[in-house]
């Protein structure tokens, strides 16, 4: 018959481990999908294009570090509300890329200093300020500033990079042909704004060339105080912002998907299937020794080495008949042959004759195998004497 173990009903300890398993198996999702936004998704406050505080290529750190070493006292701002309180008490506006603001918004911060220079200036700037609606193309090389800026004067020859349509500017500086400048200057709103494509002027990489750094020096040093705005997507008007997915989706549904993953949790840690401690089980059938002994033969036959088989099935026999008939595991093959010979009522040598062939082929191999398991059976059948007792 099989023998059955119950299975061990799994304790509160066991549950409380699973229950902490899925715990922190949800936090590490959560952890890791929080990196990997971090990651992909791109940081718009990195130090980036014309960025005071930005070693790069595409930064101004360079430009800034000089203007603190001629006494400039520099505030860098990262917000439109940072930048509108350090400007009071005067002081002029630098304004880096302008991606994240409004037409309303730009016009509003730039025209609230009484002078601002809009370093990343692009069509949109020139067309907002001095009414410059025709694009005008990129300078093909350096050129004098052909104006009476002072700025521009001392800082002498420049390669502007992006040039623009003159419109109503006061001064224009820097001229590209096909009418194009690359610097306008001139007021709005009592405002004296100054606009030009500085990324390839002041960027670290540029500021070494030509006039680069003098003009930087002389356009943002001329007062005591700067304040640079670097705009960020904090800045960006919610009316002025393209429909995204989050503002096209119901409220409703974000909390609604993290019940229904809270949900899915809390089913699978309840209803979850529980296998329990491994059971012990009882083979149903009884394997007799001598079919073992038989497949084992006939496996080392195929093995064609019927000296090594042979010494395999005769310590294995050995030792199942040291063990019937209560030797101890050491026994020799000359003991068990004495004790063999008690038990079914043989000559000890010709038991130890059996137990001491050697095959030379497959067939005495079989033939051998075949020999050891009648001994086997003969010593399991009781002897005559032990026939006789009864």
């Amino acid at each position: 018959m099989t023998a059955l173990e119950a299975p061990a009903e799994p304790g509160a300890p066991s549950r409380a481990r699973r229950a902490w398993a899925w715990v922190v198996l949800v936090a590490g999702v959560i952890v890791i999908g929080s990196l990997l936004a971090l990651i992909t998704v791109p940081e718009w406050r990195d130090k980036g294009v014309l960025d005071p505080e930005g070693p790069g290529p595409d930064g101004a750190m360079a430009l800034a570090r000089m203007l603190e070493d001629q006494g400039v006292d520099l505030t860098v701002a990262r917000t439109r509300g940072e930048a509108a309180a350090a400007l009071t008490g005067g002081a002029t506006l630098a304004i880096g890329p302008t991606l994240f603001l409004s037409d309303a918004a730009l016009r509003d911060i730039a025209t609230s200093a009484e002078r601002t220079v809009l370093l990343d200036a692009g069509a949109r700037d020139a067309e907002l300020f001095f009414g410059a609606t025709d694009p005008a193309g990129a300078a093909a090389g350096a050129v004098a500033p052909s104006c009476d800026l002072p700025a521009a004067e001392r800082a002498g020859e420049v390669e502007p990079g992006r040039l623009f349509a003159r419109g109503d500017a006061a001064t224009a500086c820097y001229p590209g042909g096909d009418g194009g400048f690359g610097m306008l200057a001139g007021e709005a709103d009592g405002t004296d704004i100054v606009l030009l494509d500085a990324a390839s002027l002041f960027a670290n990489d540029r500021l070494a060339t030509g006039g680069n750094a003098a003009l930087g020096l002389n356009l943002l040093g001329e007062d005591e105080r700067l304040v640079w705005y670097v705009p960020s997507m904090v800045d960006i008007d919610p009316a002025d912002a393209p429909d995204t997915l989050g503002s096209l989706t119901p409220r409703w549904l974000t909390p609604a998907i993290v019940l229904l993953l809270a949900a899915v949790v809390a089913a699978g840690v309840w209803q979850g299937r529980r296998f329990g401690p491994l059971v012990a089980e009882d083979l149903p059938v009884t394997v007799r020794g001598s079919e073992t002994l038989e497949g084992r033969a006939r496996l080392y036959q195929r093995a064609a080495d019927p000296r090594h088989a042979a010494d395999l099935l005769r310590r294995g026999a050995i030792a199942r008949l040291a063990k019937r008939l209560a030797l101890p595991a050491s026994a020799t093959a000359e003991e068990v042959a004495a004790a063999a010979a008690l038990r079914i009522g043989r000559h000890p040598s010709r038991i130890l004759e059996t137990l001491s062939e050697q095959p030379a082929s497959d067939a005495d191999l079989v033939a051998f195998g075949e020999r050891l398991r009648e001994l086997e059976t003969a010593v399991e059948s009781p002897g005559p004497s032990e026939r006789n007792a009864r």
